[in-house]
């Protein structure tokens, strides 16, 4: 089966008649460590992979948008000049995009320009690897190409940011976004969540990072996720701090006693959470995979008992994931309720690891999981066809 990348070009030149003009591409992501730290302004340890989303477009003279989804088999029209909400689904995140970016002044009041698109991709959906950043990321890449807007990648992170927030329903932070725009070949990115300052820590060339798909699904605006935020924001309150970054474990040994028991276990998540990003990212960045593991492995049990965002499928993904030989660490990843782990494997025993944790799953838990060995990518591009 072709890529995604070699369909929609072809299925462009089909519809339309003509080649395209341009190829927006934006990748979903792995987060090696650091969940639910992001939008409490603290630290994540990311990685864009080597599974994205790609359009396929030619501008337009006016502000129409025309889309066509290989995925879904839909079609998307509106103009960017006047944004509406439509009937929900893939679509609103093109739409919001749109709003966000038609918003904002980076188009020193120049209109925003539309285009016919086609697009697809084989970031798995819903399976906590970023599938509607990547989304947002390519029709970003998308309306910069069509109307000659400067890339920044900090800053077209945050109108996709807000299309997600405030257009689709999700208060997710910038995490899924800024990899997406800002990743690194060969490197995961530390990211400060509150200035947007970023690092590039190169991965070991001996280790290999395997995502692990359970083959169970979340949707975050039904999910809980929401709810653990107000969590968050409650327990920052009652430590007078602008969010839990400012919390350090002193102080929050300290003081959690005036929390009650639930948010004080979401708090106590957040804190040592953002200690251990720091912390992998100074081991990562030293070559020592079995410290990096030792502390992924560390943050599933947190956000297994203390966030409460994990579920029996991806605990025994991670148990199995464990027991293999040459197995660093293993966490659950994204925002949970569902979708995917992740491991640190020595580069060398990746190919059997997979094979094996997939054929015990399989047999456990009677799913069929998919499992991928992930290279590091680039962030989001734009090529030019013509």
């Amino acid at each position: 089966m072709s890529s995604p990348r070699e369909r929609v070009p072809r299925e462009f030149q089909q519809r339309f008649g003509v080649q395209p003009a341009v190829l927006a591409r934006a990748p979903g992501r792995v987060n090696l460590i650091g969940d639910h730290t992001d939008y409490n302004e603290g630290f994540v340890l990311p990685m864009a992979i080597d599974r994205a989303v790609w359009i396929a477009l030619r501008p337009r003279v006016d502000s129409l948008v025309t889309v066509h989804s290989l995925d879904f088999g839909d079609d998307l029209s509106f103009d960017a000049g006047a944004v509406e909400h439509g009937t929900g689904g893939w679509g609103e995140y093109v739409r919001g995009v749109a709003w966000a970016i038609g918003a904002s002044a980076v188009r020193n009041g120049a209109p925003l320009h539309g285009f016919d698109g086609v697009v697809a991709g084989d970031v798995p959906l819903g399976a906590g690897l970023s599938s509607s950043a990547a989304l947002e990321l390519a029709t970003a890449r998308a309306f910069a190409a069509t109307s000659d807007l400067a890339w920044d990648p900090a800053q077209m992170a945050r109108l996709a940011q807000r299309a997600e927030n405030e257009w689709v329903g999700v208060n997710c932070g910038i995490m899924d976004q800024l990899i997406s725009a800002a990743g690194l070949a060969g490197h995961a990115l530390l990211i400060d969540c509150r200035s947007l300052d970023t690092r590039a820590v190169p991965l070991p060339h001996d280790v290999a990072v395997v995502v692990l798909d359970t083959a169970t699904r979340r949707g975050l605006v039904d999910s809980e996720y929401n709810e653990r935020r107000t969590r968050c924001e409650s327990a920052a309150a009652q430590f007078g701090v602008r969010a839990l970054r400012d919390v350090d474990e002193e102080m929050f040994a300290t003081q959690a006693g005036t929390l009650d028991d639930v948010t004080r276990r979401r708090a106590r998540h957040v804190v040592s959470e953002n200690a251990r990003v720091l912390a992998a990212a100074q081991a990562l960045g030293a070559g020592d995979a079995r410290r990096v593991g030792a502390l992924m492995t560390e943050s599933h049990g947190s956000l297994r008992d203390d966030f409460e965002v994990s579920r029996p499928e991806l605990d025994a993904m991670v148990e199995i994931a464990l027991a293999q030989d040459r197995c660093f660490g293993a966490r659950m990843t994204g925002a949970g309720f569902g979708g995917c782990a992740v491991a640190l494997v020595a580069r060398d025993a990746a190919e059997r690891f997979a094979s094996a944790v997939a054929k015990r799953y399989e047999s456990e838990v009677g799913l069929t999981p998919a499992v991928y060995v992930c290279a590091a990518s680039a962030g989001a591009s734009a090529e030019r066809l013509e």
